[in-house]
């Protein structure tokens, strides 16, 4: 008679695990903070319970539980630190409030990672996506080729098919949510009115593509 392999939620394990998570120093949560400090990029929910042997719903409020302690509802002190659910997975943020110091941290005898040229055509993306070369050019009344090729280079931005015309589609990606801290482009704030309607942009990707 064979033994089954164990599973979490249904889904195999790799392997049993080696570790008990209920005796480690710490317990879960502290389980689930060090597994986060190592992460480039979100992890989901699903795959930290598949890696800690624990069920998906403990450790989805194992999360929350945590994200409210950073935040010093319980009251607590307050960290310079967030737990946040985006783009599909959780990740630990440096805190909001403290967005002045990091950012001068980050930026204190370096160049700025995007130029402002890159910055203002990630901007049109963003708030007019689907959008085309030509009609980010239009909005922008520059030729954004190259600030485009930088884009997607850097993983902000991708193709997502093609109109009619034959012009190339960009959208942003997954990784512009993550970097941006957002769970989803409805929380980007309410700029969008401002830019022109893409409707009224129709031909001029004929000369672009």
């Amino acid at each position: 008679m064979t033994q089954e392999n164990p599973t979490v939620d249904g889904t195999p394990l790799v392997d049993e695990l080696a570790f008990d998570v209920a005796v480690l120093p710490g317990g879960a949560e502290a389980a689930i903070e060090a597994v986060l400090m190592v992460a480039d990029e979100p992890v989901p929910a699903v795959q930290l319970a598949t890696v800690l042997g624990l069920p998906t719903g403990r450790v989805q409020d194992v999360l929350h539980g945590l994200a409210a302690e950073y935040r010093g509802d319980d009251g607590g002190r307050p960290r310079g630190f967030a737990l946040r659910e985006v783009a599909g997975g959780w990740r630990i943020y440096s805190a909001p409030a403290h967005s002045d110091v990091v950012g001068r941290f980050v930026l204190d005898g370096q160049a700025a990672r995007l130029t402002q040229a890159a910055l203002e055509t990630l901007a049109v993306i963003a708030y007019r996506q689907p959008v085309t070369r030509g009609q980010v050019s239009a909005v922008r009344g520059v030729n954004v080729e190259s600030v485009m090729r930088t884009l997607v280079a850097r993983g902000l931005v991708a193709e997502a098919g093609a109109e009619p015309s034959g012009a190339v589609l960009y959208v942003t990606t997954p990784y512009f949510l993550e970097r941006m801290g957002m769970a989803g482009l409805d929380e980007l704030p309410p700029l969008a009115p401002y830019l022109p309607d893409l409707d009224t942009m129709s031909g001029i990707d004929e000369a672009d593509r």
